[in-house]
Order: structure tokens, then C-alpha cells, then sequence
């Protein structure tokens, strides 16, 4: 990727050498961080080298009359800048293209953010982001700069939400040779390497055929994994904390023709004292447990990962994958599972070139009594 705002930019920290020097680096560096748990070669899986996100957010920078996108700079300050490689072939062709629009029908004051969505086929959704009330003449302008555009269109400020279209784009991924269609909305945690995280599906999916049984997932989100999991075993059972994910993936599931997948809004916490029977939820009272025979179980938690209690819990089933978006509490988690578990398996995904962020995957399976 060729960028005029490397060492300028803090979006991008680790660029010398290039795409393969950034990823020698992390590869190097989580070998020596897993080494006493997983000294065998990681499966790898690299990015596009640009043009990979397909999620973004800028902020808006006021000059006179002239607005820009800016990010936030090496030094903490604001940095002005007119194109980031990093995004999609979509959204890119489209950032210029949106400020001469907002310019156009003077909709830039109090702007202060525009956040992008996109899939890669390039149904995209921009949200404006202002500090001001939007009023009538504010939505008759974003109605001609979205068909101008051909985008959905969404303007936010304190305690409002005004949508040009629809607030949501519709995603394909091709994963073993399957389509699979979700529905991701705006403003809501998507994956934002959409090629990487292919590859991380299809990885999670390698090896389940001979598994058995059914498969409860944690933090399950919008379906992102559970959806193609279904295909895989008898039935899933996939909880997630945040309301709005459970819909989206009620949804995904519908869009997908699925019908062997239960999801149940719960924390990882709660969902434990229904197992092991300490609590009653009205959230489970139509789920017979009785039905369910476990043996693997998938968590994908957010950065600060399990927690102790966690650990304990999953460590009863027989198999474990784990996706992590941190490696400091993957590393964590791994030696509390390590005391029950051994670690079969590991990958390293670049969902996020030039920095240090990694996404990891680990398989893991009960060690067997001497």
C-alpha cells in the first residue's frame, strides 16, 4: 500500500518494509508470545495489501469554507487528509465524491463525523455525524445528495436519527463455496475486513466434520460464525448480550434459511448460572437444555477476553475454539485452559495491516488422562 501520510497518520504505525515486513513482524513476534503453548507453524492468512476496510470512520475538519476529512495524527493532533488506501474500492471512489456534495447544498456546518459502511459489492451507508438538531430542509438536501450519490444516507446528533433509505447493507461471503448473505447495521460492531474474515470462518469450519454433537457459542454478535456453524452440526445454541446483535441475527439467520440455530440474548455470566442451574431466566423458558449434547464450544469474546469464570466454564466442554482480537488476553486465557486443554491449533489472520493489532484463532481439545 502506497500512502503520502505514513509517519504522519496514527491509523498506521507499522509500515516500514512494506505489507510482508508488517507481517513477518506480527507472525515473529506471537510465535515467541505462544511458544510455551504452540510451538508448531501457524496458519496464516494475509490481507489485501490495500483498499481492505470495508468499516471506517473519519472526522470532519473546518477550515473557512472548506471542510475535510481528518484522522488523528502521530502527535495527537488533528491530520487533514484527502484519501486513505485503506478503505474499499467503494468508499474511496465515493469520499471525495460526498464532500463536494455536502459543499453543494451547504450541508457541512456543525459537521464534525461521517462514518462509512460498505459491503464488496458496494452497497454502502454514510453517516453524518453533527452537533445540531437536523431539520426539514436538512433532510430535503440528503435526500438529492443520496440519490446523487446512490447511497443510503444517515444523519445523527443528540437524541436523533434521521435515515435517508435504509440503515443497514447486505453482505455476501463466499465461505467453502457457499454464499452466505448478512444483513449488517449501521452503527452496530461488524467485521471490518470482510476478505479476512472469509479466511477466519473458513479456518473455525476446518475440522468440525469430525466432531460431534451440538455446539454452543459465546458472544455469537450478529451470526457472523454461528450462521455457517449450522451447517456443520445438529443444532447451535449461540448467546449474546447486546439486543440490537440478537435481532440482526435472528435476521441473518432468516435471510439464510436456517433454521437449526437458537439464540438467546444473555451474558456469558448469566448463561452459566442457567446451566449449571443456579438461576431461572424467562429468556431461556422456552429452550428444553435436555435436548442439547455439547462437545464444542466457540467464543469469539471482545478485546479484554474471558474472564476467569469463563475459562472455568468452557473448559468442561470437550473441544474449544477460540477467535481473539487481542493477544495479550488470548495469551491470558490460553494458560488457565491450558491446565484441561491443549492447544491444537493456532492461526494468526492480518484483519488489520500496519498495526500491531492481530487476529487470532486457536483450537484447543481436553487432555486426555494419563
Amino acid at each position: 500500500m502506497e500512502c503520502k501520510y505514513f509517519g504522519e497518520c496514527g491509523s498506521c504505525r507499522l509500515y516500514e518494509g512494506g505489507y510482508e515486513a508488517q507481517l513477518h513482524y506480527k507472525v515473529h513476534e506471537n510465535k515467541k508470545r505462544f511458544k510455551r503453548f504452540y510451538d508448531k507453524p501457524f496458519d496464516i492468512y494475509a490481507s489485501k495489501d490495500e483498499h481492505y476496510r470495508a468499516r471506517s470512520e473519519f472526522r470532519i475538519w473546518h477550515e473557512g469554507e472548506r471542510v475535510s476529512y481528518a484522522m488523528t495524527s502521530l502527535k495527537k493532533q488533528p491530520l487533514c487528509i484527502d484519501a486513505c488506501p485503506q478503505v474499499n474500492e467503494h468508499i474511496a471512489v465515493l469520499m471525495p465524491k460526498l464532500l463536494e456534495s455536502l459543499q453543494k447544498y451547504e450541508m457541512k456546518e456543525k459537521l464534525f463525523g461521517c462514518d462509512f459502511l460498505s459491503s464488496t459489492t458496494g452497497d454502502t451507508v454514510v453517516s453524518l455525524l453533527y452537533h445540531k438538531q437536523l431539520d426539514d430542509l436538512w433532510q430535503s438536501r440528503a435526500q438529492k445528495v443520496a440519490e446523487e450519490l446512490d447511497i443510503d444516507l444517515i444523519g445523527r446528533s443528540r437524541k436523533q436519527k434521521v435515515v435517508i433509505g435504509k440503515d443497514f447493507v447486505i453482505e455476501k461471503l463466499q465461505v467453502d463455496g457457499r454464499e452466505f448473505v448478512y444483513k449488517h447495521l449501521e452503527n452496530s460492531f461488524t467485521q471490518p475486513n470482510p476478505y479476512v474474515n472469509q479466511k477466519m470462518i473458513e479456518w473455525t469450519l476446518e475440522g468440525l466434520e469430525e466432531l460431534e454433537n451440538d455446539l454452543l457459542e459465546l458472544y455469537c454478535g450478529a451470526g457472523n460464525f454461528t450462521i455457517p456453524f449450522a451447517s456443520k452440526f445438529r443444532k447451535v445454541l449461540a448467546t449474546e448480550i447486546s439486543k440490537s446483535s440478537i435481532a440482526a441475527a435472528k435476521e441473518n439467520m432468516r435471510l439464510n434459511d436456517i433454521d437449526n440455530i437458537e439464540f438467546v440474548r444473555m451474558s456469558v455470566e448469566e448463561f452459566t448460572e442457567a446451566l449449571n442451574g443456579v438461576r431461572k431466566f424467562n429468556r431461556m423458558k422456552h429452550i428444553d437444555m435436555d435436548d442439547y449434547d455439547f462437545s464444542t464450544v466457540f467464543v469469539d469474546p471482545p478485546r479484554a477476553g474471558m474472564d476467569e469464570r469463563s475459562c472455568r466454564f468452557v473448559s468442561r466442554f470437550e473441544n474449544i475454539i477460540y477467535i481473539s482480537c487481542n493477544p495479550e488476553t488470548l495469551l491470558r486465557d490460553i494458560e488457565m485452559l491450558d491446565k484441561t486443554h491443549a492447544v491444537e491449533r493456532m492461526a494468526l489472520f492480518d484483519q488489520f495491516p500496519y498495526t500491531y493489532h492481530t487476529e487470532m484463532g486457536v483450537k484447543l481439545r481436553r487432555r486426555r488422562a494419563v
